[in-house]
């Protein structure tokens, strides 16, 4: 309990449901919140939805915040962590629904319009690619150690494991991580450069013939 003439600390203040504390709160860590809800997802649309969750989570479950230590970030992590795998769960669902209804009709190829698409941009797909086929805790490791910042003991208590649990893991991501992407990108290189070839190809099968490729006109 507080003195009196002394404010409680600020954590106390988002235990007790202060809305001023947790508009600070927002304030100061909406963003990394976003960002991580982002990296994990993949689609900036989602994780702007998660951010609403994770805030309201927080405030369903603000009385098991200590009263007294120091940022309450990872605990915000950690509650986006869970609020992200809800939505994968949710979203698996839904896949599973959609793959016993009938098929679609045939889709138009579009396969030209992105046939110059440039060699970043394929890296970055790699990398999506890969971290889509990594196992959810080292998505989560990855997303609270590399990207969000976050030490070993911080990201520990947001995912509420030990501190080795974290090393491990994140030690292993990486490794995976590096693997995966430089294997899909060697495989989605070759089918590029030939999507490239057919469609030089076919653009110089209908040129205008004549000398110097002018027309006879």
């Amino acid at each position: 309990m507080a003195e009196p003439g002394m404010e409680p600390p600020f954590r106390a203040r988002v235990r007790a449901g202060d809305e001023n504390s947790f508009r600070v709160l927002f304030r100061e860590h909406g963003r990394a919140v976003y960002n991580h809800c982002f990296r994990l997802t993949g689609d900036w649309s989602v994780a702007e939805d998660c951010v609403s969750l994770v805030f309201l989570e927080a405030w369903r479950m603000r009385e098991k915040v200590e009263p007294h230590g120091g940022s309450l970030l990872p605990w915000l992590l950690g509650i986006a962590t869970h609020v992200v795998h809800h939505r994968w769960r949710t979203a698996r669902r839904h896949r599973a629904l959609m793959e016993r209804m009938p098929p679609p009709g045939l889709l138009p190829d579009f396969a030209d319009e992105v046939v110059d698409r440039l060699e970043d941009q394929e890296r970055i797909a790699a990398v999506r690619t890969a971290l889509a086929q990594l196992s959810r805790p080292d998505r989560e490791v990855l997303a609270l150690c590399v990207w969000a910042g976050l030490d070993y003991a911080a990201a520990a208590e947001a995912l509420g494991v030990p501190v080795g649990t974290v090393r491990s893991r994140l030690s292993r991501a990486r490794r995976r991580l590096e693997k995966l992407a430089q294997k899909n990108l060697d495989q989605d290189t070759e089918p590029a450069a030939a999507r490239r070839q057919q469609t030089g190809d076919r653009h110089e099968a209908v040129r205008p013939s004549g000398e110097n490729g002018r027309g006879p006109w």
